[in-house]
C-alpha cells in the first residue's frame, strides 16, 4: 500500500522551544517512518515581518539543525529551505490568481497579527495563506500537522485546490489537517493562558530547546502557579496544569501515577524535578546539534540534498500546472 504524503513546515524567526518539540517536531520524527515526508524550514513566510539579514541567516541554520537533532532523518524525509526551491513562490503567484480577495479576508490570523501591526502590516503577512498552500499543494500532500489555530488555513487550500481543479482538470489532490490529540499545546511558563510564544520579548515565557540547564531550571522556578497546594491536572488552574502536561508529555506517564507521585508536595518540588526532566529529555537533542553544527559543512550538504529532492518534485508539479493552464 503507497504511503501518503506528510508536508509540515516551520518558520525561522524567534527560538523553537518546547511547545514546539511537543507540539510538533517529536510527532514529526515519530510520524515519519508512516509516510513520505517534507518538512520545510519556510523562510519566505519569515520575512512577511521584518527580520534583520544576518540573524536571519543564522536562525534558517539553526532551525533546520534542530529538525535533523530531534531525530528527523534524511533517509525517511525531505528537509530543506523553502527558498531554494523556486516553485514556492511561482505556484503562490499562480494561485494568487485564482484566489478570491474575499478568502484571505475571512482569515483569522491575519485580523490578529494586523491588528498589533496597523499601517506597517505588509502585503506578504495578507498573502501568507496562498503561499501556504502553494507550499502543500507542489507535494501532493495527504496530510499537514497543524495546531488548532492552523486549521483554517489548510481549509483554504482546500478550497484553492478545489476551485483550480473545477477550472483546469484534476491536477491538485486537497490536503487533510491533521491534528495530534495530545501535547498540541503547550503554555507559557509566564501566561499559561496563552500558547508558549517563540518571541524573543518573551524569553521567560518559552524553553529554549538550546537553553542551557541553568536557564531552564530559572525560567520553571519563575513559573506560574497558583494559591492552592494540592498539585492536581485541572484546566480551570492553567499554571500548575501547564506544568504537570509538560511533565507527562516527557515522562509518558499517565494523570493518574503523576498526581499520586507528587501528592503531599509543594510547588517547589513539582518545579525541580520537572526542570531535571526538561533537561535529561533535552540533553541527547543538544548533544546531536552540536556534532551536526559543529562539523564543518556537514549541515548544508544536507539542506542541499533535500532541495535538490524537494525540487524534483516541485518541478513536475509545476510543470503539471503550467500545462493545464496553456503556459507551456
Amino acid at each position: 500500500m503507497e504511503k501518503k504524503t506528510v508536508f509540515s513546515g516551520i518558520q525561522a524567526s524567534g527560538s523553537l522551544h518546547l511547545g514546539n518539540y511537543l507540539g510538533a517536531i517529536r510527532n514529526w520524527a515519530s510520524m515519519q517512518y508512516e509516510y513520505n515526508n517534507y518538512f520545510c524550514v519556510v523562510d519566505l513566510h519569515t520575512i512577511t515581518i521584518s527580520q534583520d539579514p544576518s540573524t536571519l541567516r543564522a536562525k534558517i541554520r539553526e532551525v533546520a539543525g534542530l529538525l535533523f537533532a530531534a531525530g528527523i532523518n534524511e533517509e525517511n524525509s525531505v528537509v530543506y529551505i523553502q527558498s531554494e526551491v523556486k516553485e514556492h513562490s511561482e505556484l503562490a503567484w499562480i494561485l494568487n490568481c485564482i484566489t478570491p480577495l474575499g478568502w484571505l479576508h475571512r482569515m483569522t490570523q491575519f485580523k490578529e497579527k494586523s491588528e498589533t501591526q496597523k499601517e506597517e502590516v505588509s502585503v506578504g503577512l495578507f498573502d501568507y495563506p496562498v503561499l501556504q498552500a502553494a507550499d502543500i499543494l507542489l507535494y501532493d500532500a495527504h496530510l499537514v500537522p497543524v495546531g488548532e489555530d492552523q486549521r483554517q488555513h489548510v481549509e483554504l487550500c482546500r478550497d484553492i485546490a478545489q476551485r483550480f481543479n473545477y477550472r483546469y482538470g484534476q491536477v491538485f489532490l486537497p490536503p487533510e489537517a491533521f491534528i495530534a490529540p495530545f501535547g498540541g499545546r503547550v503554555m507559557g511558563l509566564a501566561n499559561p493562558d496563552k500558547k508558549m510564544s517563540k518571541s524573543e520579548e518573551k524569553q521567560e515565557d518559552s524553553i529554549s530547546l538550546l537553553d542551557s540547564p541553568d536557564q531552564i531550571r530559572g525560567k520553571i522556578k519563575k513559573a506560574t502557579t497558583d494559591s492552592l497546594r494540592d498539585i492536581r491536572f485541572n484546566q480551570e488552574r492553567p499554571g500548575v496544569n501547564n506544568l504537570l502536561t509538560i511533565y507527562q508529555l516527557l515522562t509518558e506517564k499517565n494523570q493518574e501515577e503523576i498526581e499520586n507521585h507528587f501528592a503531599g508536595k509543594s510547588y517547589k518540588d513539582l518545579k525541580e524535578q520537572l526542570a531535571e526532566v526538561v533537561i535529561e529529555s533535552l540533553r541527547p537533542l543538544q548533544e546531536r546539534y552540536n556534532e551536526l553544527t559543529g562539523e564543518q559543512g556537514c549541515l548544508e550538504e544536507m539542506l542541499a540534498r533535500g532541495a535538490e529532492r524537494a525540487g524534483a518534485q516541485a518541478e513536475r508539479k509545476i510543470r503539471q500546472v503550467q500545462e493545464s493552464m496553456g503556459l507551456r
